[in-house]
């Protein structure tokens, strides 16, 4: 399917946000304390000044009271706006160090305009943190347009996830370890977006997940779970697909053309 191939090839250069120093550093020069300070309060500004229960909702998949260790005290003394600039300067200076000679080539004009013609496309209805990201200016230079729209094409197929999710009766706790199953970590609880919670909430969560028929004893997939996870990440797709919808098949093709190598420098 067209959009699984394209989040395939988009998802390394949004990666570089999470996995690389420039944004981190230069969160970490508002005034941002920690990691997750920073990744709070710069992914929630498009937002606004909402509650730290807004966040929770939207972001779906973060523990109870996560959220509120962050927000709204990580924009206290720093804007929210400062905090979401800070973010798109680092991830572009990120990509443009990782990309070296690509990233002043033809290709990747090409693609950060088609990227951007598909991510502002969409509509926004039902979908809350693409919504958000709508609001901020498409930057003008291509690289920083290229992380800025592939971002906005993230947070679109993040809300459809969470769409799949909840019509399958899926936590966030719990989507991380079906996450962690399907890539092939066990126990599902070392996986690293859940393994500092409390062992005795993940225990409750596994159990849950066994009450379902969804693991096994051994907290292993069994039919039901795979065949569960396996129905989230087709609806997935399928609800991530309108944005791509505005491009015609040549310039999908064309797309796909030049994000191939500057994905495969990312990833």
């Amino acid at each position: 399917m067209i959009s699984r191939r394209l989040y395939d090839l988009l998802e390394p250069i949004c990666l570089v946000t999470y996995f690389q120093d420039e944004c981190n550093e230069e969160l970490a020069a508002l005034g941002h304390r920690t990691y997750w300070d920073g990744y709070f309060a710069s992914r929630a500004a498009p937002l606004g000044r909402v509650p730290a229960e807004v966040v929770h909702a939207a972001f779906y998949s973060f523990a109870e009271g996560e959220a509120a260790r962050h927000i709204p005290s990580a924009w206290e003394t720093i804007p929210p706006e400062a905090s979401v600039a800070a973010r798109e300067r680092g991830s572009a200076a990120s990509l443009r160090r990782i990309l070296g000679e690509l990233a002043d080539s033809p290709g990747l004009v090409r693609a950060a305009d088609l990227t951007t013609r598909a991510a502002t496309s969409a509509s926004t209805a039902g979908r809350v943190m693409y919504a958000g990201m709508r609001t901020l200016p498409v930057p003008s230079d291509p690289v920083a347009r290229l992380w800025h729209s592939a971002t906005m094409l993230r947070e679109h197929r993040g809300d459809g996830h969470i769409a799949a999710l909840l019509s399958e009766g899926i936590g966030g706790t719990e989507a991380h370890l079906l996450s962690a199953l399907d890539l092939g970590i066990y126990p599902a609880e070392t996986f690293g977006r859940v393994h500092h919670l409390p062992a005795e909430r993940l225990a409750a969560v596994m159990d849950g997940l066994r009450e379902r028929g969804l693991v096994d004893a051994d907290g292993r997939f069994t039919d039901a779970g795979r065949a569960t996870k396996d129905r989230i990440e087709a609806r997935t797709d399928e609800l991530a697909a309108p944005p791509y919808e505005a491009l015609s098949p040549a310039e999908l093709d064309a797309l796909i053309t030049e994000l191939e190598p500057l994905s495969a420098a990312c990833r």
